[in-house]
């Protein structure tokens, strides 16, 4: 019987995020720590894996963490995510259930901005059906676009968004910006011009979507907003998959309105092999991996640990449950 005050469990991690980490080892001192490799196949598992946890360390998104689940466990005293989002977690229930949620905010936003200017370069340079062309059809000229002087619109200037404006701006790009209470931004940001979407979509080159899920940002971006769009402009998501109207991306890409698109996030997770955007040529796609780099993973990790032992020193932080 083990005399430490705390049981921690990662109820599912894989893909692999954390097993293996050298983080972990900070934490055995003061907690037992049980890693699950797998992911969970059913509710019940997920409940049994986790009923005596007074810790959870939420590595993958795919576990969810439902009220009806919460409710279940009655020794939860922290959940613990390897990630910015916190969308997988009724954050709601968890505090009526006297539950912290704490997430890793920050530390990979420029793993993920650097991501998404990879995805707009790739979709500027036509990496979408260059190579396939020449594999199947051989040497051609195909046009592509310029970016210096090209205006891109970024759509929430959080971490994320503002180092990508950044990095845009520094590769000869006007950087014009929407943004939730722009007026925190005018000091901090003054070369940033902040329009209302009404103004932005129909001026940019390139849009870059970096907002948090809410009911607010549900389907923000669906068949109004993709026709306003100026004809012809790059789409770019590396924020949440469901604040896209997907069907209504697929329209505005096989129309023309949006000449491709770059996705890291999608509204369903992981993708069926016969999703519909899979049909699109124009597009560029990744499997949720913007953040997906040695150093990315070892930050959220790093994160993720320190905020279990600042919890379990009595000083919680990075807390997102609501007051």
């Amino acid at each position: 019987m083990s005399d430490l005050k705390f049981k921690i469990v990662v109820p599912g991690d894989f893909p692999v995020q954390i097993f293996g980490s050298p983080r972990l080892n900070s934490l055995k001192q003061y907690a037992d720590v049980i890693l699950h490799q797998d992911l969970p196949k059913t509710i019940d598992e997920q409940i049994v894996r986790v009923q005596s946890a007074d810790i959870i360390i939420n590595s993958r998104g795919a576990v969810k963490w439902s009220g009806e689940i919460l409710k279940q466990l009655p020794k939860l005293k922290l959940i613990s995510t390897c990630s910015i989002g916190t969308d997988m977690i009724d954050l709601e229930t968890a505090k009526k259930c006297g539950v912290i949620v704490s997430n890793v905010p920050e530390v990979t936003s420029p793993v993920v901005a650097e991501h998404a200017f990879g995805l707009m370069l790739a979709c500027a340079k036509r990496g979408w059906s260059t190579t396939n062309y020449l594999k199947k059809h051989g040497w051609t000229r195909m046009t592509n676009v310029y970016l210096k002087g090209k205006t891109i619109g970024i759509i929430g200037m959080g971490n994320t968004g503002s180092k990508l404006a950044l990095m845009a701006k520094n590769f000869g790009m006007k950087v014009v910006a929407w943004t939730f209470h722009p007026e925190k931004y005018y000091e901090k940001y003054p070369e940033i011009q902040f329009l209302e979407l009404k103004e932005l979509l129909p001026i940019a080159d390139v849009v870059s979507v970096h907002l948090k899920l809410s009911e607010e940002t549900t389907k923000m971006f669906s068949y109004n907003e993709f026709s306003m769009m100026k004809k012809g402009s790059i789409f770019i998501n590396c924020a949440r998959g469901p604040i896209i109207d997907t069907n209504a991306l697929i329209d505005a890409l096989n129309s023309g309105q949006v000449d491709s698109a770059g996705l890291d996030v999608f509204e369903e997770e992981p993708l069926s092999k016969d999703a519909a955007i899979l049909q699109c040529e124009n597009i560029i796609l990744t499997p949720h991996c913007a953040d997906s780099t040695p150093e990315g993973i070892d930050y959220l990790n790093e994160g993720t640990v320190k905020n279990v032992l600042a919890f379990i020193k009595g000083a919680p932080r990075n807390v997102v449950t609501p007051n």
